[in-house]
This record gives structure tokens, sequence and C-alpha cells, in this order.
């Protein structure tokens, strides 16, 4: 597997954690580095492993948060690092979110998770395609 499709994988188990609710799979895929960070729609920035982790324990468990399916990843790596930009379909409306990774122990793990409201959308072709998950 190349470290691009590693690094995609890694993105599709983010996607999955996030649809299965599954806090476990997602306190497993952020780094376990004190300097990782997230901004969720509408929230602060959150720094820090033990704020991220808890930030995503409240949403996962939240039975009122809505499903959310990954479309048109787009994967950059840089050495050690890497950076996914995709659109997250949420009821038929669309964020843009920027998720960065970095290889830790030979395993690529989360950094820093942003979305954020787009007046965009996956091309016709990428809509075409079937969403990373589910």
């Amino acid at each position: 597997m190349s470290e691009r499709d590693a690094v995609l994988f890694c993105n599709d188990a983010f996607y999955a954690a996030f649809a299965g609710r599954d806090v476990d799979a997602m306190e497993s895929l952020w780094a376990k580095v004190d300097d990782v960070s997230v901004i969720h729609p509408g929230w602060e920035p959150l720094f820090g492993r033990d704020a991220v982790i808890e930030s995503w324990v409240g949403i996962l468990s939240n039975e009122n948060s809505p499903a959310i399916e990954c479309r048109a990843a787009r994967a950059v790596v840089r050495g050690e690092s890497a950076t996914v930009v995709c659109f997250e379909e949420i009821e038929g409306n669309f964020l843009v979110a920027t998720n960065l990774f970095v290889k830790q122990d030979g395993a690529w793990r989360m950094t820093h998770h942003q979305a954020a409201p787009t007046s965009g959308r996956p091309s016709p072709e990428d809509q075409d395609q079937p969403p990373s998950i589910n």
C-alpha cells in the first residue's frame, strides 16, 4: 500500500469511527502527543489530546449527532506528515474538512481536524463515486 493510500485508509477509519460512534476507535486514531487540535463547526479551537478526545466523547455519545459521510477525499503526503481535504455530507448539506496526519511509531495518526461550512460541493464525478464510509 502506498503512503497516500495508507493516509486515505486512516482518514476513512476516522469517518468510520465518527459514523459508528466508536469512541475507542476514535481515540486510537489520534496521535499520542499533546499538540493535537480540533475545530468543530461553530466551536472555539481545542488544543491538547485530553480536550480533543473529550470533545469526541461528547459528540459520539450524543444520540442526536447526525450521520456523516466523507466525500471526495484528496491526500497529499509530505514525508512524515500528510493532509487530507474532503467534503463531509450531513443530511444533504456539505462541510469542507481538513485532516492532518503524522506518522507515529510506523502508523499514520491524526493531529488536527477542522470542519467548516462551505458553498462548495463535490464535483459531479466525485458525486458519482460511493462515499468513503457508510
